[in-house]
């Protein structure tokens, strides 16, 4: 199984929080940081990159803190991870340390390895903050009221 680095799971973390508490925006840095299991400074860095791309606004004082610039159903998790991983099936190295492998001269594992890569990139992209941030059990009030029985 693929796993994100760190800091690409404290950003989603942390933007996931911001997505189920629209009500208390702006949010601020060290309240994230507890409610995500962040270290407060790592986080920092990340909330600054956020800020930095477009995904997340910043007010600074005594009420100041952070919010989603965009709705969490339009901003992808790719787009979340972007700054902080390397995802996508251009890697410049290969993940099991061959010194040789690409299209052109792969290793054994590189066409099953290409797969995987690109199952993951269609879930980053295709999965907004949205569909994470809302709890199974809000889910299936939304779909019971829409009359959809599981």
């Amino acid at each position: 199984m693929m796993v994100l680095s760190v800091t690409g799971e404290y950003a989603l973390r942390a933007m996931v929080f911001l997505a189920r508490n629209p009500d208390s925006w702006p949010i601020p840095g060290p309240r994230i940081a507890e409610a995500a299991g962040v270290p407060r400074k790592y986080l920092s860095s990340i909330l600054a990159d956020l800020v930095r791309t477009g995904l997340l606004e910043g007010t600074r004082g005594k009420s100041g803190g952070f919010q989603m610039a965009r709705p969490a159903n339009a901003v992808s998790l790719s787009e979340v991870i972007a700054p902080f991983e390397p995802i996508n099936a251009n890697r410049r190295s290969c993940p099991f340390g061959n010194q040789v492998c690409s299209d052109k001269d792969p290793c054994t594992a590189h066409e099953r390895w290409k797969e995987v890569n690109a199952a993951l990139t269609r879930f980053l992209e295709g999965t907004t903050l949205q569909d994470v941030a809302t709890k199974r059990s809000e889910a299936r009030k939304a779909t019971k009221r829409r009359g959809s029985v599981r």
